[in-house]
């Protein structure tokens, strides 16, 4: 049978594209600190209950501290929309229909809309500040998980125009579905429980770590503190996928960058674990948990990345 490269073969990914798109991946995770700083600081409802506009204007005039915070998350959010559209633009231009970088840069184009969408609810229902409703939880949840979608494909779009892969040619690892599959989604669930856990310590900042355990199984407390206990239960379940993502990796004769990525996350986790555990014990202090945030972010970009390369594999291209 004689090979067709020319049938499934991407043409060449300009070097300024593969270099954006790392750039664009990198602003989100700055986007999303900076939403971390609004929630942490109580500035949420800077610009009152009003979207896009800023307590009904444009451009607000001598703004207090709470407002210059969300105003700035909000023209970092507008630049993201810009920045991701541009992204799907070049890509599509780039690429061949079928390519896998241009599905994952569509999502990226789909979970920002949403992205947007859920911010602007959670500021039109007054669901920011202060505001201790079970709603807010909810809205949370549903924004985290969006955001670590967004984040994923903005990974997934920079790694396939890095490493360009046709999806004509592209097929998943016999048997390798279900367990990363559930493994992602434990580590989502690490970051939603994370971003709950984050909310609780923010509307109700306890004084002592025995004040704080007695918050978690008191029968009076708010269900974001009894919650509490599940961010750290589920890092550890999420930890035994990564063990066995890192186990498989090296056991197939990784290549060497696969060898370098699973490095990364083993290092990434065991230092989320003693940043974490350092949260705890000084009462969640707004610096930790924004590094506490980062290394999440980090983590789970790498650990995308990694289980995208264990489970797609190349189909040869001879017909």
């Amino acid at each position: 049978m004689n090979a067709h490269p020319t049938n499934t073969a991407n043409p060449p990914i300009p070097a300024a594209l593969r270099r954006f798109g790392w750039f664009v991946l990198a602003y989100n995770v700055l986007v999303v600190l900076w939403g971390a700083v609004v929630r942490a600081t109580g500035s949420g409802a800077g610009c009152g209950a009003h979207w896009p506009l800023c307590n009904g204007v444009v451009i607000p005039q001598a703004p207090q501290f709470h407002t210059i915070v969300e105003f700035t998350h909000r023209l970092m959010s507008g630049a993201t929309l810009l920045l991701v559209l541009a992204l799907l633009v070049w890509a599509v231009r780039a690429t061949r229909k079928g390519d896998l970088a241009r599905w994952a840069a569509v999502a990226s184009m789909v979970l920002t809309f949403n992205e947007a969408l859920l911010g602007a609810l959670l500021v039109l229902l007054r669901l920011v500040a202060h505001n201790q409703s079970a709603a807010r939880g909810v809205y949370l949840a549903f924004h985290f998980a969006n955001t670590l979608l967004l984040l994923g494909s903005l990974a997934l779009t920079a790694e396939f125009l890095s490493r360009p892969r046709a999806r004509i040619t592209t097929g998943l690892r016999h048997g390798a579905q279900l367990i990363p599959a559930l493994g992602l989604l434990s580590t989502m669930m690490v970051g939603i429980s994370g971003s709950l856990a984050a909310l609780g310590d923010t509307l109700y900042p306890a004084t002592s770590l025995a004040g704080a355990m007695q918050q978690d199984f008191s029968t009076t407390s708010s269900l974001l503190l009894r919650l509490r206990w599940m961010h750290p239960a589920s890092a550890l379940l999420a930890g035994a996928f990564i063990a066995w993502l890192l186990a498989q990796t090296l056991r197939h004769a990784a290549p060497q960058n696969n060898r370098k990525l699973a490095l990364a996350v083993l290092t990434l986790l065991l230092t989320q674990y003693a940043v974490g555990t350092m949260n705890i014990l000084l009462l969640a202090p707004i610096w930790i948990q924004i590094v506490h945030l980062l290394l999440a972010d980090l983590l789970w970009i790498c650990l995308v990345l990694l289980t995208a390369r264990f489970c797609l594999t190349q189909r040869s291209s001879a017909t």
